[in-house]
């Protein structure tokens, strides 16, 4: 090693992504999750380490080019040779930390390091060579299928790619990162590592990400009923900051489940007290005005408290062991003695949850349960 040995893993996750771009038995490596979590810079940090060392002859770093504000595409035919500079800028703010622009430069001089469009791969090989596809969710079927069929003998291909917060809306059709992930799911010598709000290091990204999804939230059109709410709160709580509000109880008589709020509030962070009043007084008068049972909760990147707060039964959140994104769904893991009380009879507490959320985030749910060990308690003697 002779970079990669600068870095050290910040969290669990980062170790297992080094850990699988290190076993020689795996080829193919997914990345999935939100910015910040360090998935692009272990990916290149590696790939230049490994050319470095001579394991590989060729870094390639294949991504697509967007105008952030307009969400155009754009391809090396068109930009010529801006294409490759703002490709390799993207290079070198990553690598920084570790590698001089100076040493980048000559491995870049040396054919060492290469940019390749993904719009232009056709008839392209890439042997001896460690592969970045990178921003998946914002490439094609037919692109990440292209990418697949150039990797040649001896060669590595890491894709990394945000499929929640990232995505471009394609008229809900699955993004690239979501098809790429589903894919290596089912492939032998491939690894998926999934990345969540709770993996986030870079610090500016979380306040970013929270942004994020507050933006979508804020977004989200309202129905006659939820603004009817939305104007109600603002009478008794005239300086709450509120982000959106989801009306529950359709899905409430759906499924005929009680101890369910007929609707959610949910709040700018630290502003769920003014919302609520310092004893439940402004609350209260929204749920006697509108006549619905409410509950209200703030945004954070700590999603616990929304599911929380949607499922009938109340203790089930002492169960929760954890809710973060794992791929394009929010997975909520629950201890198994009580999995089956977070699940309810046929599914139906996280069915509940499940088309909420998709109201809230455009996002799914899932539960995974795991076995929680119990410390032994000694006895007094």
């Amino acid at each position: 090693m002779v970079i990669l040995e600068k870095i050290k893993p910040m969290t669990e996750k980062q170790k297992l992504f080094i850990n699988a771009l290190a076993n020689e038995r795996i080829n193919l490596i997914g990345a999935f999750g939100p910015t910040g979590t360090g998935k692009s810079f272990i990916a290149s940090i590696f790939s230049i380490d490994m050319v470095l060392v001579d394991k590989y002859e060729k870094f390639i770093v294949s991504k697509p080019i967007i105008d952030i504000k307009t969400g155009k595409e754009y391809t090396i035919a068109e930009l010529g040779e801006t294409y490759n500079r703002v490709a390799l800028d993207y290079l070198y703010d990553i690598t920084s930390n570790v590698l001089s622009r100076n040493e980048l430069n000559k491995l870049i001089e040396e054919g060492r390091i290469v940019v390749a469009d993904p719009h232009f791969l056709r008839g392209r090989t890439f042997d001896n060579s460690i592969v970045l596809l990178d921003d998946a969710q914002l490439i094609s079927i037919e692109t990440l299928t292209e990418v697949l069929i150039r990797l040649g003998q001896h060669s590595k291909l890491i894709i990394a790619g945000d499929p929640v917060l990232q995505k471009i809306d394609i008229s809900g059709l699955k993004d690239g990162a979501t098809l790429a992930r589903e894919l290596l799911m089912g492939e032998e010598k491939a690894v998926v590592i999934d990345f969540g709000l709770k993996d986030i290091v870079r610090p500016g990204a979380k306040k970013g990400v929270k942004l994020a999804l507050e933006l979508r939230m804020r977004r989200r059109p309202l129905t006659d009923e939820e603004q009817r709410i939305l104007d109600t709160s603002y009478m008794y709580a005239p300086d709450a900051d509120i982000v959106t509000v989801v009306y529950v109880k359709d899905e409430k008589e759906k499924f005929k489940l009680e101890n369910v709020p007929d609707a959610l509030i949910i709040s700018k962070e630290d502003y769920l007290g003014r919302l609520v009043g310092k004893g439940g007084e402004r609350i209260r008068s929204i749920e006697k005005d509108t006549g619905l049972s409410l509950r209200a909760v703030e945004l954070t990147l700590n999603l616990k408290p929304i599911i929380t707060a949607l499922h009938p039964i109340g203790w089930i959140g002492k169960h929760i062991i954890d809710v973060d994104f794992a791929g394009p769904d929010l997975e909520v893991i629950v201890d198994q003695a009580n999995f089956g009380a977070f699940l309810g009879l046929k599914g139906v507490h996280v069915r509940l949850i499940d088309s909420v959320m998709r109201k809230i985030l455009n996002v799914g749910v899932r539960a995974k349960q795991v076995q929680v060990r119990k410390e032994s308690k000694k006895r007094r003697r």
